[in-house]
């Protein structure tokens, strides 16, 4: 069964396009208020239907309380529904988790995305939607993925909403999990930037992308092509975006932030000061332009 909140969350969110946003940070690592305010409502104006702040892109198991606060606060002042990322932390405890939960829902968020737990899955969520009341998104990340049968556990959970699945790379498993997503009545939601057309292709009805951070029309062109039965466009739309992510989500993989933010400052969304990902890895030489170049062709 599932509870009511969670229900009305899986259908505002069905079809609809998540950004999964950066936080531009300056070389102090500070958030000026006006630039995260212009970003974000930059996003939705661009076709963002909702806003996930405060997850892996956006830094969020970096962010310390004030400042996931202010973003928070800023990305609700949108109009969108927003997904608050909570957890995500080495060494983080239950109740801290939960704690970032009930403040979510203090400033309005509309559900959280809870970051993947070794051990007992269940356990956690159950904490967190005791403690906070918020519907929750499952979230089935490559780094730490959920074995089928606590996947299916999890997604019985009466605050589960949907599951974000962000296998990267390996079909099988996300096949599997969107699938698992439909038996249990819950939202599927694709979190595949490099199978992004495919995923909605085995079930996805949604999508919640870091993509989306920067070029959301050309993703959100291929979820509402698809949607909407216009496959040609679809088909178009797909390529253009594959060409994408096949620059910006690639090798080092954690790289990803800063390429989207090249993107994002690229497009005028960010100043240059803010389009640094002072948490990534180092990345090869040629590659901004490598990025931009493509990014400039869609």
């Amino acid at each position: 069964m599932i509870a009511p909140a969670a229900a009305a969350l899986r259908d505002r969110l069905r079809w609809r396009l998540v950004a999964a946003t950066a936080t531009p940070v300056d070389a102090r690592r500070a958030v000026d208020a006006g630039v995260l305010d212009r970003y974000l409502r930059g996003l939705v104006a661009d076709g963002a239907d909702a806003l996930a702040v405060c997850a892996h892109t956006g830094r969020g198991p970096y962010l310390d309380a004030e400042t996931r606060d202010l973003v928070v606060r800023l990305a609700v002042g949108t109009g969108v529904p927003v997904i608050v990322g909570v957890g995500g932390r080495p060494g983080e405890r239950t109740d801290e988790v939960a704690a970032q939960a009930v403040r979510a829902a203090d400033l309005g968020a509309a559900g959280v995305l809870v970051f993947p737990v070794e051990g007992d899955a269940v356990g956690h969520h159950d904490a967190v939607w005791r403690a906070a009341g918020l519907p929750m998104l499952a979230f089935d990340l490559y780094v730490r993925p959920y074995a089928e049968p606590a996947l299916a556990e999890l997604l019985a959970h009466p605050g589960v909403a949907g599951v974000k699945v962000a296998r990267l790379d390996d079909a099988i498993a996300c096949q599997a999990a969107l699938a698992a997503a439909h038996r249990a009545g819950r939202l599927a939601v694709t979190g595949e930037d490099r199978m992004f057309g495919p995923s909605l292709m085995w079930g996805a009805e949604a999508a919640l992308v870091g993509l989306a951070a920067a070029a959301v029309p050309v993703t959100a062109r291929v979820l509402r092509a698809y949607a909407d039965k216009r496959y040609d466009e679809f088909v178009a739309a797909s390529a253009d975006l594959d060409r994408l992510a096949e620059v910006t989500f690639t090798a080092p993989m954690e790289g990803y932030v800063q390429r989207m933010l090249w993107i994002a400052a690229a497009e005028g969304r960010v100043p240059a000061t803010h389009a640094g990902d002072p948490y990534g890895p180092a990345l090869p030489d040629g590659d901004r332009e490598r990025v931009l170049t493509v990014a400039g062709r869609r």
